[in-house]
């Protein structure tokens, strides 16, 4: 059960070797598109008409808006897709094909209102401007980087003063903090400090190869103190934070191979191309998403690392190999 969440791993190389080889890489990332475009259709049908939702009402969360799942993977769905659908759109107006540079500026943009008035993921919140700063920083010249910023600051500012419920989630992150520390009752925010501050103990303890797979849960069993509904009894599987599930289970040692497989996963979508811009948000986010959840390890992110890294890592691989062919074949010839 505990080794589970990592095996998806051992699917990245089948899926380099794979698109390595094939035409239709594209198409996967053309049909996620599509799909959270319906998906973000169908959010707001259902946030008129909940009673269409196949998600069932659970007490404490947040339901509004969820067509399936939940909106943590709804929000982290529709973050990648509106940053990454800046690579074509920039492609599009610098080769002066405008109208289906406003077809997906209008795609993008719609995500973006979705998050701001339908539902609101406080990780999207958080990762999406460092996304679009890094994607700006690596794609644009200067000039166009400084409007970007401006662009960004004024839509947000927009989005702020229309959104009550933007302005309403932003507004928990201060008082979960407030309310934790006044009762100790579990909140979201309050209840990850606790998980948090528990979770760097038990590295301590044994800080080189960890407690072993699997031993997170007895920990946080063996330490729970206090009455049902405080941050202090609760009992996790998870502490919320990749660095610091690895570490617990393997230590310094986990956390050195975790690290080593973001660099270099990095370090393969550094060059050009959509491919490798896919390839590079996809990476960039999970690391970002990953401070406040286990992210690599769950179902829907951690599937959606995979298959993005392994389809955008192949197409990437070919294209640089095929470019390191017709260089050499052009000095042959020479």
């Amino acid at each position: 059960y505990a080794v589970g969440p990592t095996a998806k791993l051992l699917v990245l190389p089948g899926l380099f070797y794979h698109f390595e080889r094939s035409q239709r890489g594209m198409w996967v990332f053309a049909a996620f598109l599509a799909s959270c475009t319906l998906l973000m259709a169908m959010s707001w049908i259902v946030a008129a008409y909940p009673e269409l939702s196949l998600r069932p009402a659970v007490l404490g969360q947040n339901t509004r808006g969820i067509f399936v799942k939940n909106y943590i993977d709804q929000g982290q769905e529709f973050a990648l897709c509106a940053v990454a659908l800046a690579y074509p759109i920039v492609a599009y107006l610098r080769a002066g094909r405008i109208l289906p540079a406003l077809l997906l500026g209008a795609i993008a943009l719609s995500f973006v209102v979705n998050m701001a008035f339908v539902i609101v993921s406080r990780t999207a919140l958080v990762t999406m401007p460092v996304l679009l700063t890094i994607f700006a920083l690596l794609h644009l010249r200067r000039r166009s980087v400084v409007i970007v910023l401006c662009i960004m600051i004024a839509l947000a500012g927009v989005a702020w003063m229309a959104s009550p419920y933007l302005r309403a989630t932003a507004a928990t992150f201060l008082s979960d903090v407030q309310r934790y520390e006044a009762t100790g009752r579990a909140t979201s925010i309050g209840t990850r400090l606790e998980v948090w501050n528990k979770s760097l103990r038990f590295i301590s303890q044994a800080p080189i190869i960890g407690h072993g797979t699997g031993s997170t849960w007895g920990l946080f069993a063996q330490v729970a103190v206090g009455k049902p509904g405080d941050a202090s009894a609760e009992v996790f599987s998870n502490p919320h934070n990749q660095t610091l599930n690895m570490a617990i289970q393997w230590g310094v040692v986990g956390v050195v191979v975790l690290y080593a497989m973001w660099l270099s996963h990095l370090a393969l979508f550094r060059g050009h191309g959509l491919a490798a811009s896919i390839g590079l948000l996809v990476v960039l986010q999970n690391i970002l998403s990953s401070l406040f959840n286990s992210h690599l390890f769950d179902f829907n992110e951690g599937w959606m690392y995979v298959l993005g890294v392994g389809v955008a890592g192949g197409m990437t691989l070919k294209a640089r190999f095929g470019e390191t062919a017709n260089r050499s074949a052009e000095r042959a010839q020479s």
